[in-house]
Order: structure tokens, then C-alpha cells, then sequence
């Protein structure tokens, strides 16, 4: 399963995440496993044939990640993951890249507005991340 997950993280971050080159989404991805490991809920997504096509992760009421294999993205696998984290864990606040700007706009047709910025992500990357909330 880890390796399915693997696969739709990788392929929604090199779909959304442009600011990032080849060996950043290298290394990465080897804590992948980790972070999917510690986060307290993961509910994932899967198309008919019953393959994983998305996934998100809560702690407490934060989401920590919602990725969304490339190639399903538009189908409305992100909107139902992040309606039921909303209706089931009350997910009310997230961190997005601010170089992502289409996940930025879809987290705000779901109600969540940016209330503070960071020139750096949260491993000192020059990456600005967006914090938002409901």
C-alpha cells in the first residue's frame, strides 16, 4: 500500500509542485513513508478498480497532506477527501505553498481563507507557505 501512496504523491507533487526540481522531489519522497506513518488519521480515496488515487492526512483538526494522483486530478477525488476530513475531524486550518497556487485556489472554494504567510517552509526551504483556515 505504502508504494501505491508513494506513486500518487509523487505524481500529484511533480503535476502541482513546478518550483521543485527533479532531485528536491528525490529527496522528499524518502520521508514519505514517514510522514504517512505519524500522521493520526489517513483516509484514502480509490477509483473503481479499487487503486488509491488520493489521500489525505489530519492531526487533530490541521491537515497535514492531500495529494491526488495526476492523471485523476478534476474528478472530484480532492473534494470529497477534504469535504469528509471537514465533516468527520473538523479539519478547520492547512499550510499550502504559496507556488502552488491552484491548490491555494481550491482550499479557498471550500472556505478557507490565508491568514498569515512565511518566506520559508517549515524545513527552511525558500519555499513561502500560505497558512489558512475556516
Amino acid at each position: 500500500m505504502i508504494q501505491q501512496l508513494l506513486a500518487v504523491w509523487e505524481s500529484s507533487v511533480k503535476a502541482t509542485h513546478f518550483f521543485l526540481a527533479e532531485n528536491e522531489i528525490a529527496d522528499i519522497k524518502r520521508y514519505v513513508p514517514q510522514a504517512l506513518a505519524e500522521v493520526h488519521r489517513l483516509i484514502i480515496i480509490e477509483n473503481k478498480t479499487h487503486i488509491p488515487v488520493g489521500f489525505l492526512g489530519v492531526n487533530n483538526q490541521h491537515l497535514e497532506m492531500l495529494f491526488v494522483a495526476d492523471e485523476e486530478r478534476g474528478k472530484g477525488y480532492g473534494k470529497k477527501l477534504l469535504s469528509y476530513g471537514i465533516e468527520n475531524y473538523s479539519i478547520n486550518d492547512l499550510a499550502v505553498n504559496e507556488q502552488n497556487p491552484l491548490a491555494e485556489g481550491f482550499y479557498e472554494q471550500l472556505g478557507f481563507k490565508t491568514y498569515k504567510r512565511t518566506n520559508h517552509d517549515e524545513q527552511g526551504n525558500p519555499y513561502p507557505l500560505l497558512y489558512m483556515k475556516r
